[in-house]
C-alpha cells in the first residue's frame, strides 16, 4: 500500500478489475464510528445504499481486511474503497427534443412531450426521453442503466414537467422526497364526464389488472395505498370539464385509474374508458392529461423551487375550442 497522503488520502494501484481505488485514515472523531457511516461522511455524492454493497462485495477493507457495514473504526484505520466500473448503458444517444424549464448543475427539469416514452421499455427500444438525455449529458446517474437521471416518470401520453437528477446525490434526494411525499404534484386535465362534486377526493388502492396486464385498477387487497384529489375549475356544455387534479402518491396510472372510479376518466383515454366515439365533434388523438407544476425542495441547496409547464398545444387548441362553443 503507497503512503499516506498529506490531505489524508490514499493513493492505490489500480487493479484490472476495478475503474479507480481510493481511500482515508479513519480521524480521532471518526473513532468509533460505523464503517458505514463514515463512507456516508466521506462520500456524500454517493447513496447510502451504494456503499452499503460496496461493503457486501467486499470492496471496502479496513487496514487491508474486508469487514462488515457495522465495524467499528478505531482513530489511524486505514480504509480502501475499489470503486467498481459502471457498467456499460445499452443506449445509443439520440438527439431527442423537449423543452429545458431549468437547468443547473445538480438539476435539469423539461416539459416532456406528449407521445413520447420516458425509458425503454417492451415495443419502445429507441427514442425515449432517457436516450434524448443521454445525448445531452453523458455521465447522468441512474438507479438502472436504461434510466439515466430519471427520478420520476410520466405515461407516454402524459405532458408535463419531469425532474432529472444531474447528480448521484441529487438522484437520491429527490428518489427520497418522492417516496416521503415531499413533493407536491399538480395535473390538469379534460374529463368526459364531471364528477358529481366540484371537489372531491379519491383513496383506493390501485394494483395491476388481474386479468389485463396493460392496465391498472382498484384491488382493495391487493393494491397499494393511493389518495387523489381534484377540483373542477370549468364546466363545458358537451359534458366534459377542466380540473385540476393533485395526487398524494405516485401510482402507476392513478389519476387516470381514480377519475375513471368516479365515472369521470380523462378525455381520450381509451384505456380507462374515456374514448370519446367516432362522431364526436372533438377528437383527441391522445389523453389530455398534464402534468403542469412541481413543488419541492432543491436537492443541495434546500431552497425551496416550484416549476410550471403551460398546457401543451393539442390540448390548449381542445380548451380554445370548448371555450369558443361556449360563447
Amino acid at each position: 500500500m503507497a503512503g499516506l497522503a498529506e490531505n489524508g488520502w490514499v493513493a492505490l494501484e489500480h487493479p484490472p478489475q476495478v475503474a479507480s481505488e481510493a481511500g482515508f485514515a479513519a480521524s480521532p472523531a471518526e473513532a468509533g464510528q460505523r464503517l458505514d457511516h463514515a463512507l456516508v461522511h466521506q462520500y456524500p455524492e454517493h447513496s447510502r445504499s451504494s456503499l452499503h454493497k460496496l461493503i457486501e462485495a467486499g470492496h471496502v477493507r479496513v487496514d487491508g481486511k474486508t469487514v462488515k457495514a457495522g465495524h467499528r473504526l478505531r482513530a489511524g484505520d486505514l480504509v480502501s474503497v475499489s470503486w467498481p466500473p459502471a457498467p456499460p448503458r445499452d443506449l445509443v444517444p439520440e438527439q431527442i427534443d423537449f423543452p429545458v424549464l431549468f437547468e443547473d448543475e445538480h438539476l435539469l427539469v423539461i416539459s416532456k412531450p406528449p407521445g413520447l416514452v420516458v425509458h425503454p421499455a417492451c415495443g419502445h427500444s429507441s427514442g425515449t426521453l432517457a436516450h434524448g438525455l443521454l445525448y445531452r449529458h453523458q455521465d447522468l446517474p441512474s438507479s438502472a442503466s436504461s434510466r439515466p437521471g430519471i427520478v420520476h416518470r410520466l405515461d407516454k401520453d402524459t405532458s408535463g414537467v419531469m425532474l432529472v437528477a444531474k447528480t448521484e446525490q441529487a438522484l437520491c434526494a429527490l428518489m427520497a422526497d418522492f417516496k416521503d411525499r415531499k413533493i407536491q404534484k399538480t395535473y390538469h386535465a379534460l374529463l368526459l364526464h364531471a364528477p358529481r362534486e366540484r371537489d372531491g377526493r379519491v383513496v383506493a388502492p390501485i394494483g395491476r389488472h388481474p386479468i389485463d396486464r396493460k392496465k391498472m385498477a382498484i384491488r382493495p387487497l391487493h393494491g397499494r395505498y393511493a389518495a387523489t384529489h381534484w377540483h373542477i375549475l370549468e364546466y363545458f356544455a358537451n359534458g366534459w370539464c377542466f380540473a385540476e387534479i393533485g395526487i398524494e402518491t405516485g401510482r402507476t396510472h392513478q389519476i387516470r385509474v381514480h377519475m375513471a372510479s368516479v365515472k369521470a376518466p380523462v378525455v381520450g383515454d381509451a384505456l380507462y374508458g374515456g374514448a370519446t366515439g367516432r362522431h364526436a365533434p372533438l377528437q383527441p388523438l391522445r389523453q389530455l392529461l398534464h402534468a403542469s407544476s412541481l413543488k419541492l425542495h432543491h436537492p443541495s441547496t434546500g431552497a425551496e423551487l416550484c416549476f410550471t409547464a403551460p398546457l401543451w398545444g393539442d390540448m390548449q387548441t381542445m380548451l380554445d375550442a370548448l371555450r369558443s362553443a361556449e360563447s
